[in-house]
Order: structure tokens, then C-alpha cells, then sequence
């Protein structure tokens, strides 16, 4: 048996954002170009330089790239209707970020909620686990994972939900919304164009709206795969302060 039930009002929904450490390759210390290089040689083979390859994967790595918005939401049954209180911890400097992030785990989620995240599982988690290292934060209970059995992780993932032990296959969140006839907005950026729009457009909030809707959407595929129904609009608080 489970440790954890899915009870929808017991998880915190989250995504977040993160892109390079710094804006291009040559902006790296020598040290730290040397670093990329060696980490990325056999990912990136001989067709590309590590130049041309900073960019492109630099923000999916704990070592190189940085979290700039983490977007959470849970849901509330208020008069006998589903709300879902969503807010936004964000900004240039990664670590208060992460420690405003960290101490509302701790003051208000940990040992009582389950994250959930699209992919979570292999990126967002860890992602965020290995950056507050990083910078010294103590790591809430739900992110210090380190010795624990699986079924004592506190951790849901709605790709690993979909997959049903099949691991052969990634399946992103806009595949899942289509198939599950959920609404997306027209206006989203890609996931791909974060780098630019950081740091070409500086745009963060163009970003953490991106990131608000993602966290939204990974709600109601959850619902949707729980048989639970649908999460409207109207149920939507965004960006509430704690």
C-alpha cells in the first residue's frame, strides 16, 4: 500500500523556470568553460562546440544554470467549491528565491503536502534540491530525499502517472492537454524561448506568467487523470501572497 493518497487538497502543484548561469559561454571563467566542456563532450559529440552548446542546455543543468521562478498552487474547498490559490516566488537573485521558497515549505507544507510537478521527478525537484545546496539553504523535508525508500518520497509526477511503467517515452504538458481537451493560452511563450526572453527581452514577467499557467495546467491534468473533473477559471486565485 501506498505511504501517500492523492488527495487533491494535500498536494502542492508546482513548475519552475531556470535558465544559464550566465548569458553566453564566453562570459564563463576559464575554469568554468573547461567544466562545460568536460560535462557536455559526449552529450553534444563532435557536431558542436561547447560555445554553441551552452545555450541550448545549459538551463536544464544544477551546475550551470539557475532558477529564476518557481510558481506553486494548491487547492481549497471553500462553500463546498475547489479553489485554487496560486503564487509565484521569483526574480534575478536565485538564492532569495529559493529561501523564500524553502521557508513557505516549511512553515506551511512540509510532512503535510505531496509536490507535484510534470516531469518533477527528474527536473524540478532536483533541480531545486541541488541550487539550495548550492547556496547553503537547509533543504525543507520534501526536497531532502537522499537515503529515502521511494514509496517515503513525498513526490507526485503526472508524467510518471501517465506513463504506467512505461519508460520508454517523454510526453510533454501541451501533449497532455491536448489529449485531455484542456485549454491552453494562446499567448504562452515556449519553453525553449525562456533563455532569450531573459536574457535578450529581459522579460521576467513574461516568464512567471508563463510559468503561473504551466503550474495551472499541471493541476487540471492531474484532476483529469484522477477522474476528479474539471478546474475552471473562475476557480483560479492568481499570485497570492502567503
Amino acid at each position: 500500500m501506498a505511504l501517500y493518497k492523492t488527495d487533491p487538497t494535500k498536494i502542492l502543484f508546482l513548475d519552475i523556470e531556470t535558465v544559464s548561469q550566465q548569458k553566453s559561454f564566453d562570459l564563463l571563467s576559464d575554469l568554468w568553460k573547461d567544466l562545460w566542456d568536460s560535462k557536455t563532450k559526449f552529450q553534444r559529440g563532435e557536431e558542436e562546440s561547447p560555445e554553441e552548446y551552452y545555450p541550448k542546455r545549459a538551463a536544464v543543468m544544477a551546475e550551470f544554470g539557475k532558477v529564476i521562478c518557481i510558481s506553486c498552487g494548491y487547492l481549497k474547498e471553500e462553500n463546498s467549491i475547489l479553489k485554487f490559490h496560486l503564487k509565484s516566488f521569483y526574480g534575478h537573485n536565485e538564492k532569495k528565491v529559493l529561501e523564500d521558497f524553502a521557508e513557505m515549505l516549511r512553515n506551511h507544507f512540509d510532512n503535510r503536502f505531496l509536490l507535484c510537478a510534470h516531469n518533477g521527478k527528474e527536473f524540478d525537484f532536483p533541480f531545486m534540491a541541488r541550487r539550495m545546496l548550492v547556496h547553503g539553504i537547509e533543504l525543507p523535508v520534501s526536497l531532502n530525499t537522499s537515503g529515502s525508500k521511494p514509496w517515503e518520497i513525498p513526490h507526485l509526477d503526472t508524467m510518471e502517472m501517465w506513463k504506467f511503467g512505461d519508460w520508454k517515452n517523454y510526453t510533454s504538458v501541451k501533449l497532455l492537454s491536448a489529449l485531455f481537451g484542456i485549454p491552453t493560452p494562446k499567448d504562452d511563450i515556449d519553453g525553449s524561448m525562456v533563455g532569450d526572453v531573459y536574457w535578450q527581452d529581459d522579460d521576467l514577467e513574461r516568464i512567471v506568467k508563463y510559468c503561473e499557467k504551466d503550474t495551472v495546467t499541471v493541476a487540471r491534468i492531474f484532476l483529469k487523470m484522477e477522474g476528479r473533473g474539471e478546474l475552471t477559471d473562475g476557480q483560479i486565485l492568481w499570485n497570492e501572497n502567503e
